[in-house]
C-alpha cells in the first residue's frame, strides 16, 4: 500500500489499522523503505505492507482504510497492490469501495483486471 503523502501518514495508517479488531485479528502490518539515496540518512517509508491470514476479510480491511483516510486533513490517495492489481482510492466513493473489496476478495489468479 502505498501514499501519496509519506511516513508519517503511513506510520498513521499503520496505527489505525493495528487498532482496528477486524483487521488486527487478521493481519500483520509492516513498514517497508527503500534503501537511501547518497547523502539521505535512514530509510525512505513508502509503503504499507499487509499480510493476511485466516479470517482475512477485505470489507473490514477497506472499510477501517476509508475510516482512517477521512480523519486526514488533507485526504492523501491510497494505492493498494495485490499482484499485478493496483487499486487507486482518491474519492472513497460506494463505488470505489465495492471495486477495491472485490479486487481484494478475489482469488489470485483472478486478480487481474480491477
Amino acid at each position: 500500500m502505498h501514499l501519496e503523502s509519506g511516513a508519517g501518514d503511513l506510520r498513521s495508517l499503520q496505527a489505525w489499522l493495528r487498532s482496528d479488531p477486524d483487521v488486527r485479528r487478521s493481519a500483520v502490518t509492516e513498514l517497508r523503505g527503500n534503501t537511501p539515496q547518497p547523502g539521505e540518512m535512514g530509510t525512505a517509508l513508502d509503503m504499507l505492507q499487509l499480510v493476511t491470514g485466516n479470517g482475512w476479510s477485505a470489507a473490514s480491511f477497506v472499510l477501517a482504510l476509508v475510516a482512517w483516510r477521512q480523519t486526514r486533513p488533507q485526504r492523501p490517495r491510497v494505492e493498494i497492490r495485490r499482484g499485478e492489481t493496483v487499486i487507486v482510492l482518491t474519492d472513497c466513493t460506494p463505488e470505489d469501495i465495492e471495486r477495491a473489496t472485490r479486487a481484494l476478495d478475489a482469488p489470485p489468479d483472478e486478480d487481474r483486471d480491477s
